[in-house]
C-alpha cells in the first residue's frame, strides 16, 4: 500500500478525533443501545435503531481513521524550502479579480478549504507544484478557467 502524506498537525488531528471516538463516542453510543433495548420491542423502537445506526458509524470511522494512520507518512514541511512542494503555505493572487488566497497544501485526509488546507490532489495544487514564487499558473476548476500569479511560498 502506498504511505499516505500528511502534515504532523493534521496527522494528531486525527489521532484526536481516533482517540474520541474510542473513549468517548463508542461507550456513550453503547450505553444508548443497551437503554433502547431496555424500552421493549425493538422492531418498532425508533431509538434502537437510531443508535445502532450511529454505532456503525462509529465503528466505521474508528477502521478507517486506524487504516489512515497505520498508512500515515508524516512531513515536516518547516525542513523544506524552494519550489512549491506538498507542505508549502502559497500566496497566490487572482490575475483577474486581484483577489488574493492563502493555502496550504496537505493530504486529502486533513484537506478543508474553508480553512485554507489544499488536498494535495485538487487541481489547483497539482498546478502549483513545482512552481516558484512569480511564476503564473493556469487552472481547469470546476467554476472555469482561472489564472494564478505566486506571490509567496511559505514552508513553516
Amino acid at each position: 500500500m502506498d504511505k499516505i502524506p500528511m502534515t504532523r498537525k493534521g496527522h494528531s488531528d486525527l489521532e484526536a478525533e481516533l482517540k474520541n471516538l474510542k473513549s468517548v463516542e463508542r461507550p456513550a453510543i453503547i450505553s444508548a443501545i443497551a437503554e433502547a433495548r431496555e424500552h421493549g420491542d425493538l422492531s418498532e423502537n425508533a431509538e434502537y435503531h437510531s443508535a445502532r445506526e450511529k454505532h456503525s458509524f462509529i465503528e466505521g470511522r474508528i477502521k478507517e481513521l486506524e487504516g489512515v494512520l497505520g498508512l500515515a507518512e508524516v512531513i515536516d514541511p518547516s525542513k523544506m524550502s524552494g519550489a512549491i512542494k506538498f507542505g508549502a503555505t502559497v500566496t497566490l493572487v487572482d490575475e483577474d479579480t486581484d483577489e488574493e488566497k492563502t493555502w496550504q497544501i496537505v493530504g486529502e485526509h486533513e484537506a478543508n478549504v474553508e480553512k485554507g488546507l489544499l488536498n494535495i490532489k485538487s487541481p489547483i495544487a497539482r498546478a502549483l507544484i513545482g512552481k516558484d514564487e512569480g511564476d503564473s499558473v493556469e487552472v481547469r476548476t470546476p467554476g472555469g478557467q482561472k489564472a494564478y500569479e505566486v506571490l509567496k511560498i511559505v514552508y513553516a
